[in-house]
């Protein structure tokens, strides 16, 4: 059904009810439930494991498959964003990647250290499906909605999200501690399933209102149109020669996104590993509490963030930002008990929910005067994705070396260090101040 017109209240809740549906695979899969379940699996394994012809340690072998998995993502990211842009049917493309994302978390129930390339190739093609399916999610946008609501639509959508993900990780959580021993085990694939069936089950409703697609030229898919995708890249590159202040900005946020993003796709991994819990129970619980935590403080920093940036500016709010993510990142060396993980939650979720929003606005405000900035969003999304597949490859390297993820930890300071120096030869002028 797609005879909505835009700019509908109904079209527009359909379309922001997809965060509804998808924001569960972040939360429940890479954040909080699968990182515990992952562990779990290698506590009588001394944490290694023979895979790809190498005896690698399980954390740097989790490092090396998101790496590749957001490097297929980098790459393709830009050839559905061509095609998204020229076909009539974008519909099909964004259920094919939702179906494939939440088909492989249905997967992970088998994930299993005697299979373990059966369960990490489901685990890499559930990322794939996640990120590819907001390629096409993302361009809809434009499409349903005018200028003026545009704002408001996506973070009622971010909301919808934070909402739904919650709802479905305190579920898992419940079902998780009123089980024991491998029973605990059990329910945490139960709540794989979980995840998949809510990703299908609610996502129909937006497929239901969403249209097909706009603007349908009933012709066939070239290469030119396929490859689209890169030359715009190509072309905000040219445009970046002209632009010192987005070019040293971009630079800048490339390097401490690194940081940023490692830290917290490794962040319950680590805590896994590293924290002296009382016991396996206390350990899952304190790890899920942990990630609720940083989700429900992240708000209140980025709300923070923007008040700070709004007075201070943008550019040395990000400076004292990044001093700060390279104090946590010191302090992690050092870290042995729950409370100290409890009290680093806190702290990391104030300035990860204010270095990600305010990153974004200050990219948005380095723009020059466009009407392309799907272009230079798309290249901002490369970026962060490429600086990810770099950051989770040095950590795992790191952690694979030392059979430690606190050095890990602490040579991310040297991204946040690096980022703050380039920061700092950004052109302060006007809203950067």
């Amino acid at each position: 059904m797609s005879n909505l017109s835009k700019g509908s209240k109904k079209l527009l809740n359909a379309w922001a009810f997809y965060d509804w549906a998808n924001s569960v695979y972040p939360l429940v899969i890479s954040s909080a439930v699968f990182p515990i379940f992952y562990e779990a699996l290698f506590l009588k394994r001394d944490h290694y494991i023979d895979a790809f012809g190498m005896n690698l340690k399980n954390t740097a072998l989790i490092s090396f498959i998101t790496a590749a998995a957001f490097l297929v993502v980098a790459f393709i990211s830009p050839l559905l964003s061509g095609i998204a842009d020229y076909v009539g049917n974008k519909k099909s493309f964004m259920k094919f990647f939702c179906y494939m994302g939440a088909l492989s978390c249905m997967g992970l129930y088998w994930f299993r250290l005697e299979n373990i390339y059966v369960g990490v190739l489901f685990y890499f093609l559930g990322l794939i499906g996640f990120w590819g399916s907001l390629v096409f999610y993302n361009s809809y946008l434009p499409d349903i909605a005018f200028p003026e609501q545009q704002d408001k639509l996506s973070a009622k959508g971010y909301s919808l999200g934070y909402v739904g993900s919650v709802v479905l990780l305190i579920i898992n959580l419940v079902m998780i501690m009123g089980a024991e021993g491998d029973a605990k085990i059990e329910a945490m694939r139960y709540s794989f399933l979980m995840v998949g069936v809510w990703w299908i089950l609610f996502s129909q409703y937006t497929y239901y209102y969403l249209p097909k697609g706009n603007n349908s030229t009933g012709e066939k898919v070239t290469r030119s149109v396929i490859f689209n995708g890169f030359k715009e890249l190509k072309k905000v590159w040219k445009l970046l020669e002209e632009n010192i202040s987005l070019k040293r900005y971009l630079g800048s946020f490339f390097v401490y996104s690194m940081a940023v993003q490692t830290v917290m796709i490794v962040a319950t991994y680590f805590g896994a590993q590293e924290i002296q819990w009382s016991s396996e129970s206390e350990s899952t619980t304190g790890l899920i509490i942990c990630i609720l935590l940083i989700q429900l403080v992240a708000i209140v920093g980025a709300v923070l963030t923007s008040r700070a940036s709004a007075k201070f500016g943008n550019i040395p709010t990000l400076i004292v930002i990044n001093c700060i993510w390279i104090l946590l990142c010191i302090l992690a060396y050092f870290i042995t008990l729950p409370i100290h993980f409890y009290v680093m939650a806190t702290l990391i979720g104030f300035v990860m929910g204010g270095i990600q929003a305010l990153s974004r606005s200050t990219y948005s405000k380095l723009l020059p005067e466009t009407e392309d900035t799907a272009s230079f969003f798309s290249f901002y999304d490369v970026a962060e994705k490429i600086g990810i597949v770099i950051g989770m490859c040095v950590y795992g390297i790191i952690d694979q070396i030392t059979g430690s993820p606190r050095l890990a930890i602490v040579i991310l300071a040297v991204f946040f260090t690096v980022g703050v120096l380039l920061l700092r030869r950004v052109p302060k002028k006007g809203v950067l101040k």
